[in-house]
């Protein structure tokens, strides 16, 4: 670290100078030892939002300590250790499907028709079915935006009947 910085935005990487006033997510999980998140501006916190998926937050001003001295007393800071990269636990969003690609498991799909009468299946027949599940999935899509959701739940899939 240079000298009279205090941390590192999370945001941007600019440096926060020892007793200059910085945000922090008012989520707890941001705010944990192992994890704590700062920022140098509201602009920078709010670039962590979309990644964050927090239900509410908002940004607490706060104000970076004025030196360097190790919390807790006269013990001497930790020298600093390799760094771990840890790969993040969500799965990578995949593109929407074209218009018109398959969405259904065609072993599935046959093995429950071959378990349910005995009969084969063509696999022309994933074609239609997959124009079926997007018509179902868009209309689920508009009844959770109506609601002001962006998950997907069972009550937003149509009735059948």
């Amino acid at each position: 670290m240079e000298r009279g910085q205090w941390r590192r935005c999370n945001g941007c990487k600019k440096p926060i100078a020892l007793g200059a006033q910085y945000w922090v997510c008012s989520v707890s999980t941001c705010n944990r030892k192992r994890t704590g998140m700062v920022f140098c501006t509201v602009s920078c916190w709010d670039v962590h939002l979309p990644t964050a998926n927090h239900r509410e937050a908002w940004a607490e001003e706060r104000t970076a300590p004025s030196t360097l001295e190790p919390e807790g007393g006269a013990e001497s800071p930790k020298p600093p250790g390799r760094r771990r990269i840890i790969a993040s636990a969500r799965k990578p969003v995949a593109p929407p499907a074209p218009a018109g690609e398959v969405l259904i498991v065609a072993s599935r799909l046959k093995e429950y028709v071959r378990s349910r009468s005995g009969f084969s299946t063509s696999d022309r027949v994933l074609a239609p079915l997959s124009e079926i599940v997007r018509r179902v999935c868009d209309e689920a899509i508009r009844n959770a935006e109506r609601d002001g959701r962006k998950t997907l739940l069972d009550r937003d899939i149509p009735d059948p009947r």
